[in-house]
């Protein structure tokens, strides 16, 4: 499962992700030295990560398991949830749509 999301300035939104983490608009969300997002609740932080792809137009997602852990059916579908629900809280201006493949799919790596 990647999240796609569709947007004129793909850079500049990945800019504002950080930039609503940053500044602790949501406290639900981190990034990483490497760029890559990790949902911060108990339940679910480090147990994946989301790695931005800018593309043209678009902004791709593609979720990163751990080794010692499967990717499940409720890990991918809760990191894609919440993350699609960060951008329509919070960014809903800078894209046009946001989707999650229901397969795997470049960029994922698990």
């Amino acid at each position: 499962m990647a999240i796609i999301v569709k947007t004129e300035n793909p850079e500049g939104l990945l800019n504002e992700i950080k930039r609503v983490i940053d500044e602790r608009t949501t406290e639900l969300w981190s990034y990483d030295s490497s760029g890559d997002f990790s949902h911060t609740p108990d339940s679910w932080i480090n147990r994946a990560w989301l790695r931005p792809e800018v593309g043209e137009g678009e902004l791709r997602f593609g979720i990163l398991g751990t080794k010692d852990v499967g990717m499940t059916a409720s890990l991918y579908s809760a990191y894609h949830a919440y993350f699609i629900e960060l951008l329509l809280t919070h960014l809903d201006k800078y894209f046009v749509t946001a989707a999650a493949t229901a397969k795997k799919t470049a960029p994922d790596y698990f």
